[in-house]
Formats: C-alpha cells, sequence, structure tokens
C-alpha cells in the first residue's frame, strides 16, 4: 500500500503534521488556519471558498453547527435556471454537487492514534473509524510542547466523519429488504446501500431459468444473491473486487443462514465457469464516480456494463439467461441512447427474451425541487432478460 498523504500546518507558531484522511483521493489542503468556537460563519465560509482550510479546536458540536451554516450560505447563493437540455442539467448539476463538497470538506477535525476525536463534547467514534480506515497505528503527528492541543494522528474533514458516523449506524440496524420478508441487509462503509429496492424486487419475481447454479455478478452487500439462495438457487457464486464490498456480502450471507449457497468470490466480473442464470447490476449513469460509494452509481463509459454484456455469452450454459438490472435514467439524461443498448446486446450475440419494468417509489421522483426531477420522474428500471442468439 502507498504510504498515506501527510498534511502541515503551523499552529502557535510551531510546524506540525498529521496523516491526511480523505476517502475521495482528495489532496491534502495547501493552506489551513486554526478555528474555534469565535469563528464566524461569514469568516469560515469566506476562507473556504478561497481554498483555506480550517482546524477546529473548539466544541465538537459547535462544528457541527458550524457546518450547517457554511451549507445554508452555499444553498442561499442565486441559483440559474436549469437549461432545457437534460445533458447539460446533469453536469451543472454534478458540478455544483462538487463544489458544495470540496467547500464543506474545509472544516477539519483531528483524531488521534486511536480514533478518538480530542474535542469537547465529542462522540465515540472510535468503532465507526476503524471499520472504514482499519486499526488505529503509529502515524505522523504533530509535535506539541506541554501547552497547546494534544498530537494529532491524522485530519479528516467534519462532513467525511459525519459519513462515517452515519454509514456504521445504517451498517449496525441494517436496511429493511421486503423482499427477504422484511430481513434486514447491513451496509459496510463505502458499499452501496440497497435503500431502493425496486431492483431487489425484479429479481425477486422474475421466473427463475434454472435452480442448481447462479452467478451474481458485482455483489455489493450480497443482497440479490440473497434472494437468488432465498428463492432456491442451490449455489450462487457472488463476485466483487473491491475488498469492503466481498467482507460485506460475507457477513450478510451469514447473518441471513445462506453461507452454505452462497459462495463470495473476488473476481473481475465474472467467476470461472459457465452457469444458467447470470445476474448483473451494474452501475447506471455513464459519468465519473467521486467518492468509493459512486462506484456504484456512476460508470465512466459504460465500462461495467460493456463488460458484462460482451462476456456475458461465454459464462452462460445452452439456453441460460443474463440478467441485466439496469435504470433508464441515463436514457433520460441523454447519457446514453435507448439504441445505443440495444445495439451492445446484439453486438455482444445477445437476444432479447423478455423484460420486466418497474417504477421508482423513492421521494427524489416526486421532488419538484429536483434539478434532474423530469428525468427522474420518467424513470424505468428494468430487467432485461437475455439469451445467447442462435444466429
Amino acid at each position: 500500500m502507498n504510504a498515506a498523504p501527510v498534511v502541515e500546518w503551523t499552529e502557535a507558531d510551531r510546524p506540525r503534521s498529521a496523516r491526511w484522511r480523505s476517502e475521495n483521493g482528495s489532496p491534502p489542503p495547501r493552506r489551513i488556519v486554526i478555528a474555534d468556537d469565535r469563528t464566524r460563519a461569514d469568516d469560515a465560509y469566506k476562507l473556504a471558498c478561497e481554498g483555506t482550510a480550517l482546524l477546529w479546536r473548539g466544541d465538537f458540536h459547535n462544528a457541527r453547527q458550524l457546518l450547517k451554516a457554511m451549507a445554508r450560505r452555499i444553498d442561499r447563493r442565486p441559483r440559474k435556471a436549469p437549461p432545457a437540455d437534460a445533458t447539460q442539467a446533469f453536469h451543472l448539476h454534478r458540478a455544483a454537487q462538487n463544489q458544495r463538497a470540496r467547500i464543506l470538506g474545509m472544516l477539519l477535525i483531528p483524531l488521534d492514534a486511536t480514533h478518538a476525536v480530542p474535542l469537547h463534547r465529542a462522540p465515540d467514534v472510535r468503532e465507526a473509524c476503524t471499520r472504514a480506515y482499519g486499526p488505529g497505528e503509529p502515524a505522523p503527528a504533530e509535535t506539541s510542547g506541554a501547552e497547546g492541543p494534544a498530537p494529532a494522528a491524522s485530519l479528516v474533514s467534519l462532513r467525511e466523519l459525519l459519513a462515517l458516523i452515519g454509514a456504521n449506524e445504517w451498517r449496525r440496524k441494517g436496511v429493511q429488504i421486503p423482499a427477504l420478508g422484511g430481513d434486514r441487509i447491513h451496509p459496510h462503509y463505502g458499499v452501496f446501500s440497497p435503500a431502493r429496492g425496486e431492483y431487489v424486487d425484479l429479481v425477486a419475481e422474475a421466473p427463475l431459468p434454472a435452480q442448481d447454479l447462479a452467478f451474481d455478478i458485482g455483489t455489493g452487500t450480497g443482497v440479490l444473491a440473497v434472494v437468488l439462495a432465498r428463492r432456491g438457487v442451490r449455489t450462487v457464486v457472488a463476485t466483487d473486487q473491491d475488498p469492503r464490498a466481498l467482507a460485506c456480502a460475507r457477513e450478510n450471507t451469514e447473518r441471513l443462514g445462506v453461507a452454505g449457497q452462497v459462495e463470495v468470490v473476488e473476481a473481475d466480473l465474472f467467476p470461472a465457469g459457465r452457469a444458467p442464470l447470470v445476474v448483473c447490476n451494474p452501475p447506471w449513469v455513464p459519468a465519473k464516480p467521486t467518492s468509493p460509494v459512486e462506484r456504484a452509481v456512476y460508470d465512466p463509459g459504460n465500462a461495467m456494463l460493456h463488460g458484462f454484456l460482451n462476456g456475458l455469452a461465454d459464462h452462460l450454459t445452452p439456453g441460460g439467461e443474463g440478467w441485466l438490472i439496469l435504470s433508464d435514467l441515463a436514457e433520460h439524461l441523454g447519457l446514453r441512447p435507448h439504441a445505443e443498448l440495444l445495439d451492445a446486446f446484439a453486438k455482444a450475440g445477445l437476444t432479447v427474451l423478455g423484460r420486466l419494468d418497474i417504477t421508482p417509489r423513492h421521494p427524489r421522483a416526486r421532488d419538484t425541487s429536483d434539478p434532474l426531477h423530469e428525468a427522474r420522474a420518467a424513470e424505468v428500471t428494468s430487467l432485461w432478460r437475455l439469451g445467447v442468439s442462435n444466429g
């Protein structure tokens, strides 16, 4: 593994340094000033917009209030009317999201070597940080005299730290899956949560071509593998490349009592061999992800989609089916024409055996203030039943 980046700053006229934590790979800030309970929101917002990070030394709850105040200032900025072109609206929306994340990511929190936050009224975040970053270990620590702040093992944006806390709560509580009779899937940090259940329902309802073997490509939390096992598929081989996803899927299959039916393996798309059923729910939107969890949503150049389609025929047994679960949101955004998808089927030697459709139930589909509302309201998620062409 590469050495963790180090962030440097000056505090109390002394040089200091610490490990830099950033899940989305943002580089360490070049400029850092000290902020505390006396820091005004307007000043913090101005500094963050200019690219200066603020290292918080005050009360933890006041830091959260400051972050909310900075967010309100972003939201109050005048907005232009969304363009009529859906593709342009999507790119502008993504740019605005990235700018918002950059500004709010400038408020930093120290962590000690055990991942504890050395601030007044700070919550215990050690479990959440250990699950995301691994166990605490020696790191470049800032030098400090007898007076002044305690040494920091690492710095992290408050925004990321709050995301870790929230993700850890989701992992504890789990996400209820109606297709599993109300049983819960527990997503790990960085692994996409099956909070949108439409695609799970499609896999639970589609007629099975066989029950002896199935492949689940890009399993994530393992939710589709569990659904297939609960439907009576005797062996499910679930693949993924991400270590967090592999650990998450193994934990969920064990928790839900199907570990004897589901084999979780590390693989780039397909495992070895062929199966009568191969299922894949690739990222739905061809765009660049900006964080690990976004890799389940954004697929640059439709790479995973085309990888699945182009390899499917070589991994199906005669008469087998490939189930592609895909939203048409990208089509409504002008990012992937419908004809391009059909052409990809044909070029891969595949034929459409059938299709099941479902409309979204999530609140964003009804949120008229969303700049992408028109596309979201028209979205349909489909399970394409694909077979190998005879000719």
